[in-house]
């Protein structure tokens, strides 16, 4: 763990001793190097699960591609950056640059702690390099408000979390991932417990986000620069679905009826954002409201608690985190050259940017899970488990596949199909870096394909 822990750590020196000229090489280099370095993680020696560095960070099968993930995320998270933030004076650019490295620390401490309160302390810091880049670096002024519902709404579900646990250590003894599991199982069954349950899962679900408490995502998402969008759609969402399934192990009795209402909500809501995608014509907005709905998937994966749901939660998550991220890299490069966020006002740019349309394409199919791509994976195994578990789902989950596939091919043929308008005709075309940008997150999902027990989590 601190192999990739201290290099990600020393980056803090590097950007700000950098030379200005060498900043964003130097920094893209060594972020790019630690994440070549993660890749030892989905390395498997270990017969117990866990393979541990030290007592209180420690990798397993579930926080492994997670890791990788969030390692894997901000080299590109800084490709991405370097067009827009490069005007501004240099210590301006040094501090967006350390945000993004101390977001990366953070996260790698979130997904690798054993200790519960560690996992929840590092959840709860990723919030204020989040929280700054969105209100310092967003596009309008509404990036304030975005940012007030993005701190309210997390901090609002995370206090129940905090009590939760509290109680846990005092009945346990430990909140130690390691003990946990070899615990004596509680006995819930009054009142209070059923609150206890809520209180420790509510925070994760705003996380995710639930259908009905997602009000803060797309707003973040839409005032957000690019880095923030990335890093919020591919990683900040996967923590609340990991909590989850770290937390499910130990909430097991209750859950088999408290869990009803949850499952319920998360796929209304696929059913409910597909439809408001359908009408959206803000590009980013649009898929923005596309995360609720796949995470409304991983979250009904997640409360259903067989291996099949853990294991197809997983595998959605990552592909999901990839995928989503490349889109808004992609609305970005758009955005960059039109100045506009509204898909009708630029459409056709297929005749001008042949290659764009091609990544544009590729991501649209990967979003509504084509065959043989991890997002259809993990959404059939999802959708596999609801069935057995109840068969009236699969007319929510089978409407939401539609819907999904609906909305993916508006979205790219209104922005890249149709007659070209005369005021987009003289824009520069892309740039090495941004094709190199997009490469980097449809390799690793194409490269999935040929080994996905590297993203089964416990359940190979």
């Amino acid at each position: 763990m601190l192999k990739v822990l201290v290099p990600t750590i020393m980056m803090f020196p590097m950007i700000w001793l950098a030379s200005p000229k060498w900043l964003w090489t130097t920094a893209g280099t060594q972020s790019l190097l630690i994440a070549f370095m993660s890749l030892m993680w989905l390395k498997w020696t270990s017969e117990a699960g866990w393979t541990s560095s030290n007592a209180y960070l420690a990798t397993d099968p579930l926080s492994a591609p997670l890791l990788v993930l969030s390692c894997w995320l901000l080299p590109l998270m800084i490709l991405a950056s370097q067009n827009h933030i490069s005007p501004e004076p240099i210590n301006r650019q040094r501090s967006y640059i350390m945000l993004l490295t101390s977001l990366q620390a953070f996260l790698i401490m979130a997904f690798g702690a054993t200790e519960i309160i560690l996992f929840y302390i590092m959840f709860e810091t990723t919030l204020i390099p989040t929280l700054i880049i969105i209100t310092r670096w967003g596009n309008q002024a509404e990036r304030l408000n975005a940012g007030t519902y993005f701190l309210f709404y997390t901090l609002a579900g995370s206090l129940p979390l905090l009590v939760a646990l509290l109680l846990l250590q005092q009945s346990t003894g430990t909140l130690s991932m390691f003990m946990l599991q070899y615990s004596q199982p509680m006995q819930l069954d009054s009142w209070g417990h059923m609150v206890w349950w809520a209180g420790c899962l509510i925070a994760f679900l705003v996380k995710m986000p639930l259908y009905g408490v997602h009000l803060w995502l797309p707003k973040a998402h839409v005032e957000a620069p690019v880095a923030g969008s990335m890093v919020l759609a591919a990683v900040l969402l996967k923590l609340g679905g990991y909590g989850m399934m770290r937390m499910m192990v130990i909430l097991d009795p209750l859950s088999k009826e408290l869990a009803y209402p949850f499952i319920i909500l998360a796929l209304w809501g696929v059913i409910m954002t597909g439809s408001i995608c359908l009408r959206q014509t803000d590009l980013k907005s649009l898929i923005a409201y596309s995360s609720v709905g796949h995470m409304g998937l991983v979250a009904g994966g997640i409360l259903i608690q067989t291996p099949w749901g853990f294991s197809g939660a997983i595998i959605l998550m990552i592909a999901h985190g990839l995928v989503s991220s490349a889109l808004f890299c992609l609305a970005n490069t758009a955005y960059e050259r039109t100045h506009s966020r509204t898909m009708i006002l630029a459409r056709g740019l297929q005749v001008i940017f042949p290659l764009a349309a091609v990544w544009w394409f590729i991501t649209n199919l990967a979003n509504l899970a084509l065959p043989p791509l991890p997002n259809l994976m993990g959404e059939i195994m999802i959708i596999t488990t609801l069935f057995g578990w109840s068969p009236w789902t699969i007319l929510l989950t089978g409407l939401g596949t539609l819907i999904t596939a609906s909305y993916s091919l508006y979205m790219f043929l209104m922005s890249q199909r149709g007659p070209t308008p005369n005021h987009i005709v003289g824009l520069q075309p892309f740039h090495t870096r941004e094709h190199l940008l997009v490469t980097l997150h449809l390799a690793p999902i194409i490269l999935l394909v040929a080994k996905p027990e590297l993203m089964w989590g416990w359940c190979y």
